[in-house]
C-alpha cells in the first residue's frame, strides 16, 4: 500500500519511484492498461491467515534474556526445515523425480565428471531425452514403443524392454 502511496503521490526524490512511472508512462503510451491495485497480503489464504495468527499470539509470550549463539540456532533451523521439506516430498511419490532423488536437499555430483558429461547422465536418470520428450515440442502424440505397445520412456529403453532393436538408440543420435 505504501508503494502505490509513493506513486501516486509522485514522491520522486525515490528513484524507484521515478522509474516505475517512467515505465507506467511508457507502457501506457504504447496501448497497454496497467491497474494497480493493492491486496491485503493475508487474507483468505490459509496458511498466510495461521502465521499471522501465530506471530500475534507470540507477542503475549514472556521475554527471556537468554542469549543463544546464531551458530546453535541455524543447524537446528536448517535441520526442521529439512525435516519440513523431505516430509512434503514423500507426499509426492507420484512424482518421477521421487524415485530419482528420494532425499532433499544438496545433492551430490561426482566431481570427476564435467559439466558436459553431467549433463546427459542427469536427463537420463530423470527420464529426458530428445527420443522420448520431443513430441512435446511439435505437439505430437507420445511415442510408444513398437515392440511393446506401451509408452516410450527412458526407463523403458534402459531396464524394462528385452527386445529393444538398435536403431531407437541410433536415432536418439
Amino acid at each position: 500500500m505504501s508503494s502505490l502511496e509513493a506513486i501516486s503521490g509522485f514522491k520522486l526524490k525515490m528513484d524507484i519511484v521515478q522509474n516505475i512511472i517512467k515505465d507506467y508512462t511508457h507502457l501506457v503510451n504504447s496501448g497497454k492498461t496497467i491497474i494497480l491495485c493493492w491486496i491485503p497480503s493475508h487474507v483468505n489464504i490459509g496458511g498466510n491467515e495461521r502465521a499471522d495468527t501465530a506471530a500475534k499470539s507470540a507477542l503475549s509470550l514472556p521475554v527471556t534474556n537468554m542469549k543463544l549463539p546464531a551458530r546453535e540456532l541455524l543447524p537446528c533451523v536448517s535441520n526442521f526445515c529439512l525435516d519440513e521439506w523431505q516430509e512434503m516430498w514423500d507426499c509426492c511419490e507420484g512424482n518421477k523425480l521421487h524415485s530419482v532423488y528420494p532425499t532433499v536437499g544438496i545433492l551430490k555430483h561426482s566431481k570427476n565428471m564435467s559439466c558436459y558429461d553431467s549433463v546427459p547422465l542427469n536427463r537420463l536418470r530423470i527420464g529426458h531425452s530428445r527420443l522420448t520428450h520431443s513430441y512435446l515440442l511439435f505437439g505430437d502424440a507420445p511415442p510408444t514403443c513398437q515392440s511393446c505397445r506401451i509408452p516410450l520412456t527412458v526407463k523403458h529403453i534402459l531396464v524394462e524392454c528385452r527386445r529393444l532393436t538398435p536403431r531407437y538408440l541410433a536415432s536418439e543420435n
